[in-house]
């Protein structure tokens, strides 16, 4: 039932600090201002593509300043969005998960999955904001247990389908493990990657934090624009590849993001690694 990948929410230490990070690297744009009781935060949203980020400042203690206090800024909750949420709520509730109604969503209890902080909305039509990302797509959770088994419990918990996982081997960063597709038709999805080895980040990531939410991805119609926003501004990169030119994606490193490792592959390239790569449209016929 899940219908896609439709935000993150971030801990900061600053809204306007964080604000302008967003918005001046990623063409992020203030939507609302808004407090939430139940994380006992000022959480201000902007829109990137046709999802959101929201910036989440403690106003005292709470979720948020715990996270702070523990982690530093960072990747706090994933969100995604179903058609239905009140059939979701019941359906989580049917599959072991516990959650709690606020801010008019769900959050779901970590413990009843291996440790993912994830949020459910109800699914709105929204348009494309300004900027160079058309959406997030990803929410990735690194795992020191066994990813079948994480899966398992997502398939049962979340109601996401066996039949609809695409296995992931990458040697690069020293993992394995599937990613949990949504739609069959889109590119959103929960990727599972169990890391085991030291020698990587991911490796020392689990190492530290267990099962956790790691990263997110991005997808971009204009990876040059990016690149030049983050040149602009002196901030940390890793390129997808070693032609001359980046053209195919690139990492935003989290001292760039209040924290966030974030993902950013150019338009439909994700494809290429999630079970459909004749999807992957030519950057020849991008530019045409």
């Amino acid at each position: 039932m899940l219908h896609s990948v439709d935000r993150i929410l971030v801990a900061v230490r600053s809204l306007d600090d964080a604000e302008a990070n967003y918005a001046n690297l990623l063409g992020a744009t203030q939507a609302e201002d808004f407090v939430s009781s139940f994380l006992s935060a000022r959480v201000r949203r902007m829109d990137l593509g046709s999802t959101q980020v929201e910036l989440c400042e403690p106003k005292g203690d709470g979720p948020v300043k715990a996270y702070l206090d523990a982690w530093g800024e960072g990747l706090f909750y994933g969100g995604v969005c179903v058609k239905d949420l009140l059939r979701y709520e019941q359906q989580l509730r049917d599959g072991g998960v516990s959650v709690v109604r606020a801010d008019d969503r769900l959050y779901l209890e970590t413990d009843d999955l291996h440790g993912l902080p994830l949020v459910v909305s109800e699914a709105q039509e929204r348009s494309r904001a300004s900027g160079p990302v058309e959406f997030l797509y990803e929410l990735t959770m690194v795992l020191r247990s066994p990813w079948q088994k994480v899966a398992e419990r997502y398939t049962a918990g979340l109601g996401l389908q066996e039949d609809r996982m695409v296995g992931i081997t990458f040697e690069r960063f020293g993992y394995t493990g599937t990613l949990m597709m949504f739609q069959r038709d889109r590119l959103d999805r929960i990727e599972l990657s169990e890391a085991h080895d030291p020698a990587f980040a991911m490796g020392r990531f689990s190492a530290k934090r267990g099962d956790a939410l790691y990263m997110c991805y991005v997808q971009t119609d204009d990876l040059a624009d990016v690149i030049a926003r983050l040149e602009a501004h002196g901030k940390k990169w890793t390129r997808r590849t070693q032609t001359p030119q980046e053209r195919d994606g690139l990492w935003i490193h989290p001292s760039a993001l209040n924290g966030v490792l974030m993902g950013v592959s150019r338009h439909s390239l994700a494809w290429q690694w999630s079970g459909r790569p004749d999807w992957v449209e030519a950057l020849e016929e991008l530019q045409r």
